[in-house]
């Protein structure tokens, strides 16, 4: 059955985008078949995966609008077994459209079930820095969600809003909605705070705190440059993968979480 995972955090620049993007291609290197949703109205899943869509592609925000099908806007990426359905313009103002629809926190829900993805192992959902009522909906159609944070004293204040707002969503729209765990990004052990607020998270949610730490790293500014992830652009680098492997050891502590096993991955 398809998992759906919602990459959440009310704080921006935390790399929601670049692990959604990374964790994604992680799995799908395993042999999973991985879709991501764009559905930030700042667009820069698809600005990183695909760049500029072409004037007659259209994006999730009118597959959202109608209560269509999204089977006819999955884009392949430069990796295999990853695929998108990208944000465009159209997104802006979203928010204030989903408003006068019936049951408008379910709209996705209901897109995804007219949806024939079956064959998608995982779909991972990039959302925008704030709970808005598209991120609502994502949020009450997943099973998970999952949240990166920066080793900072505002995104670990964040994290606390954040829980109130998706407990809310958990009590009235999902029942089901767990999380998945917490991610510490742009890990750079040369600051005093970090190790404070990494000891800070550990003592608040134990092992919800994924054990992998994705380091402070300038390539993955510059891996969307070219539409690539970070397994591609370090692919091409003399040196350390360090991207590469933290996104990897993310991938694996994410399958064990789920009960998925590497075997299962190579074996489709």
């Amino acid at each position: 059955m398809t998992k759906i995972i919602s990459i959440v955090n009310q704080k921006g620049g935390v790399a929601k985008t670049t692990t959604t993007a990374n964790l994604g291609a992680a799995l799908a290197s395993q042999g999973f078949q991985v879709l991501l949703l764009d559905l930030d109205s700042q667009c820069n899943l698809t600005q990183s995966l695909v760049g500029d869509l072409q004037p007659s592609q259209k994006c999730i925000a009118s597959a959202i609008q109608r209560e269509t099908s999204l089977d006819n806007l999955l884009l392949k990426t430069k990796t295999p077994g990853l695929f998108l359905v990208p944000a465009g313009e159209e997104m802006t103002g979203l928010d204030l459209e989903l408003v006068g629809k019936t049951a408008r926190e379910r709209v996705l829900d209901r897109v995804l079930s007219r949806s024939k993805l079956e064959s998608f192992d995982f779909i991972l959902i990039d959302t925008a820095p704030y709970i808005s009522l598209v991120t609502v909906n994502s949020l009450t159609a997943s099973d998970y969600y999952l949240v990166p944070t920066t080793a900072e004293y505002l995104p670990l204040r964040g994290i606390e809003r954040l829980t109130r707002s998706i407990n809310e969503v958990r009590e009235i729209l999902n029942s089901r909605l767990s999380l998945l765990g917490v991610l510490l990004t742009q890990y750079d052990t040369r600051k005093s705070i970090t190790a404070q607020i990494e000891g800070a998270l550990k003592e608040e949610l134990g092992e919800l705190l994924f054990q992998t730490r994705i380091r402070i790293n300038t390539r993955f500014s510059s891996a969307p440059i070219n539409q690539e992830t970070i397994f591609q652009y370090e692919g091409t680098k003399e040196g350390e993968a360090k991207g590469t492997d933290d996104y990897n050891s993310l991938a694996a502590e994410v399958l064990s979480r789920l009960g998925y096993s590497i075997k299962e991955a190579a074996n489709g």
